[in-house]
């Protein structure tokens, strides 16, 4: 009765975060921003990781939930703690493994939950929708700050020991199954009994349909590298091709009906909370706000970033090299992932993509949606996760993939 007044109050709590439905919105706007759709695909409603390090579990299988609506599977929501649970006990048995060099974190990528996929299924987020998050029921969002400590405590204290015993790994197991409830073995959906496998299955999702894509200079193109970010910690390789085939890509894909997982820097100037990403010059943030100088140079770094992002503002012109030196410096790092399922126009006709975030829906101006411009995409992208047929087809042939 407890695990069902949970999954009520959970059930409650995301119909608050649903949204419009985007094929349908035709204009957004906010004072100083104007935005018109220009072309959108299907998407599930916005979910709220709240205060959880789970973003690349959210935006990749709300990826994975756009192609079951692309395949005709209808709307269903897959559960992003038992993605987590699996990930995170690998990650920790990799980190023992060696040693605790690596250190264990929260984190993963889109490739973790391909790696789910294929090696431990799937389940729809009734099946688990994850437990134990506040101090009552009605907590339902997820509040990982205690968990991460606890695991990570828990690693830590392995540490030193001349030898482990062979049931470490449950003691851990135990950790999570207390805060995001157990993994089922077994389970009824919709008058059907599934194992995760078997539910996986039914989908018709696989895992090696999907491609993984990048672009930096420290690798040759159009051949697969490990991308050296910590949360890649499985050394999942993608493809490494120049910035106008990347973004050729992207394009491609939406032209064709399929959405984007993507992985991206969202701790930028121009990338608010409010649902704007872009990237004005803040070298020239004086004059592109027509402040005066010197009260420019007194403005804090919140202010300015207010200021550059109130309206559309001209923005830096994106290079190769500039991205791999915003890399190589520590100016781009793997902060976020979302997915990218549309674009659109703002009111001096620029374009942007648009892009369902897994921050809620109430402190965003466009209920969970981000307009990010082009430039911001081409500079602060990591990765991008797509089906392999949305690559064009003269890209597949070069990178071998037909």
């Amino acid at each position: 009765m407890k695990e069902l007044m949970i999954i009520a109050a959970l059930a409650v709590s995301l119909s608050a975060f649903a949204q419009t439905d985007t094929t349908k919105v035709e204009k957004d706007s906010v004072e100083g921003w104007q935005f018109t759709t220009v072309d959108s695909i299907a998407i599930t409603p916005v979910k709220n990781q709240n205060r959880s390090s789970t973003c690349w579990a959210f935006s990749t299988l709300g990826f994975l939930e756009s192609e079951l609506l692309r395949t005709g599977k209808g709307e269903l929501y897959l559960s992003p703690m038992f993605v987590v649970s699996k990930t995170m006990m690998d990650r920790a048995t990799y980190c023992v493994r060696m040693y605790n060099e690596p250190h264990f974190a929260p984190g993963g990528s889109a490739y973790d939950v391909l790696y789910c996929l294929k090696h431990y299924g799937l389940v729809p987020f009734e099946a688990m929708p994850g437990i134990r998050y506040g101090w009552t029921e009605a907590d339902t969002l997820p509040v990982h700050s205690e968990l991460d400590h606890v695991a990570g405590g828990y690693l830590k204290g392995l540490n030193g020991l001349k030898k482990l015993s062979p049931v470490w790994r449950e003691g851990l197991q135990a950790i999570y199954d207390t805060y995001l409830g157990k993994c089922p073995e077994e389970f009824e959906y919709q008058g059907k009994k599934y194992t995760p496998r078997s539910f996986a299955e039914s989908l018709g999702l696989n895992a090696d349909d999907y491609i993984s894509l990048t672009s930096f200079t420290h690798h040759p193109f159009y051949e697969t590298f490990a991308l050296e970010v910590p949360d890649n910690w499985r050394m999942g390789e993608m493809y490494n091709v120049p910035l106008e085939e990347m973004m050729r890509v992207i394009d491609n894909a939406l032209a064709n009906g399929y959405t984007i997982a993507w992985a991206a820097d969202v701790s930028e100037t121009g990338f608010t909370r409010k649902g704007i990403g872009v990237v004005p010059d803040e070298d020239k943030g004086a004059d592109l706000t027509g402040s005066d100088m010197a009260r420019w140079v007194g403005m804090s770094n919140d202010k300015k970033k207010e200021e550059l992002t109130k309206k559309p503002l001209p923005e830096k012109v994106i290079t190769q090299q500039m991205r791999q030196d915003a890399y190589d410096n520590w100016e781009t790092t793997d902060d976020h992932g979302m997915q990218i399922f549309g674009t659109a126009k703002d009111q001096n006709g620029k374009r942007y993509y648009m892009v369902k975030n897994s921050w809620g829906t109430v402190k965003s101006d466009y209920k969970g949606i981000w307009y990010v411009s082009e430039a911001f995409v081409q500079y602060k992208t990591l990765d991008i996760l797509v089906h392999k047929n949305a690559i064009p087809k003269d890209l597949q042939k070069k990178l071998k993939l037909r």
